[in-house]
């Protein structure tokens, strides 16, 4: 984002200098005035870096409002942050703008992304803007720091730990499937203002940064729930070497999702695999399973048990109230079938 002298700045320098300058507050962002930002982690901590894109009629619907499409591209990073207990640094963007992206969309983009870049602790420190004729893309790395060898990994989970979730799973899965097809509302019987929470737990996440030191102290590993539950648990799984039965009835829901839910029992296949949820799925021992509980009730973040870790080499299961396995067409989210 390197800004060159008024006589000779480019429609891109504008583009910078008008809406993302404002942003970069911090010393390590130069002014967006250089090819690079400096960034220095505090002494005794270790970077943390993650990386994550969002295209338009991918990740989010062409029509979805600017500001939420800026608060989803920041909070999905964030989330990875929060899994791995870390505290976010900063980040670095990359635009992708078909043409005619103007003023209409990227003022509210702005605004949301400097909201948000303040409420999470994690400024601008630079980026790229390029044109692209195919749909809108926004990159984002963000970076974050924990005390030295403290990272969450999934690697870590050990047999007779619990498996735990944060918030609640489904939301954004069901909300794209509304927001693409409004008649779902009455068939789901939805009641008024449920369809429109759905569609906006599908448009911006809530990352769980609030707990990503208790998470630090108290799990055994960790991630967020991006590709959906059941999947990333067994990606957990086969990362820690283990196997694990969580149970379907015990997978927090909202009051929506209940109800659709009641509605239509085939939908807890979306629910389980249909991923965007953004939540932190982790394996805990038992023995800190109660401070860790305190810890998220004093955050203010719903925490579930939803199964157990046991012996075995990768293989993830959900059962039914009479303990039988759910079998799911495909187990999560995948860009590449």
């Amino acid at each position: 984002m390197a800004k060159r002298g008024r006589s000779q700045e480019s429609g891109e320098d504008r583009l910078i200098a008008r809406y993302f300058k404002p942003l970069a507050r911090h010393p390590a962002a130069l002014g967006l005035s250089d090819d690079a930002a400096c960034l220095k982690p505090p002494k005794g901590y270790d970077l943390v870096m993650t990386v994550d894109a969002v295209v338009a009629g991918v990740h989010f619907l062409p029509d979805d409002p600017p500001a939420s499409i800026a608060r989803k591209a920041l909070r999905v990073n964030l989330s990875d942050l929060a899994a791995k207990g870390a505290k976010p640094l900063g980040f670095l963007l990359t635009l992708a703008l078909p043409p005619h992206t103007g003023t209409k969309f990227l003022t509210p983009f702005a605004r949301a992304l400097a909201q948000d870049a303040q409420t999470f602790g994690c400024p601008v420190l630079g980026g790229d803007t390029t044109a692209t004729p195919g749909p809108l893309t926004i990159s984002i790395s963000a970076f974050g720091t924990v005390p030295q060898g403290k990272m969450v990994q999934r690697k870590g989970a050990r047999p007779g730990d619990l498996v735990m979730v944060t918030g609640t799973i489904g939301d954004a899965a069901l909300g794209l499937r509304v927001s693409q097809r409004a008649s779902l509302e009455k068939q789901w019987r939805l009641k008024r203002g449920q369809r429109a929470f759905l569609v906006d737990r599908y448009r911006e996440p809530r990352p769980r940064n609030v707990l990503a030191l208790a998470v630090r102290r108290y799990a055994s590993a960790a991630m967020d729930v991006s590709d959906g539950l059941a999947g990333d648990l067994a990606k957990l799984c086969r990362a820690s070497g283990v196997s694990a039965v969580a149970e379907a009835a015990q997978v927090p829901l909202s009051p929506a999702a209940t109800i659709a839910l009641a509605t239509r029992p085939d939908l807890i296949e979306t629910i389980l695999t249909g991923g965007d949820d953004y939540e932190i799925l982790c394996t805990v021992p038992p023995s800190r399973a109660t401070r860790f509980t305190a810890a998220a009730t004093a955050a203010g973040v719903p925490l579930t048990t939803i199964g157990r870790i046991g012996r075995g080499q990768g293989e993830a299961r959900f059962v039914d109230a009479d303990d039988r396995a759910l079998r799911f067409g495909r187990v999560s989210f995948s860009h590449f079938g």
